[in-house]
């Protein structure tokens, strides 16, 4: 699959709940999830993030997607239940290496998030 293939896959999976499926585009080693109040190194620990998130996540509307080579960028609506936090539009770039998502690095309004969270955000080990 071509990395923008890759990425549409990815985001379905995350939009369709599935994050077993969704984490095995993610690279094993070498993964970084970089944003604007929280940082992973493993897709471990961001897939266990985003299954936290399943509970209000209405949905994940894909407005656009486009690639360079191996990055790929997206801009998407995040639908949630939460009425505190309502819509986020996300804007998020991918590094695609060996048919894997190596770094996505995603940049919303991060207060938001901050303020449902209570200011306790997850710590990058």
């Amino acid at each position: 699959m071509q990395p923008k293939e890759i990425v549409a896959q990815f985001i379905a999976d995350v939009s369709g709940q599935r994050l077993e499926k969704a984490k095995t585009l993610l690279a094993e080693e070498g993964f970084e999830y970089v944003g604007p109040n929280m940082r992973f190194l493993n897709r471990d620990d961001m897939v266990s993030y985003q299954f936290g998130m399943v509970a209000i996540q209405k949905d994940l509307l894909l407005r656009q997607l486009s690639a360079d080579g191996e990055h790929v960028y997206a801009i998407l609506d995040y639908q949630t239940y939460f009425e505190q936090i309502g819509d986020v539009r996300l804007a998020v770039w991918f590094r695609v290496r060996d048919e894997k998502i190596q770094t996505v690095e995603t940049f919303y309004n991060a207060a938001v998030v901050e303020n449902m969270l209570g200011g306790n955000l997850p710590s990058a080990n």
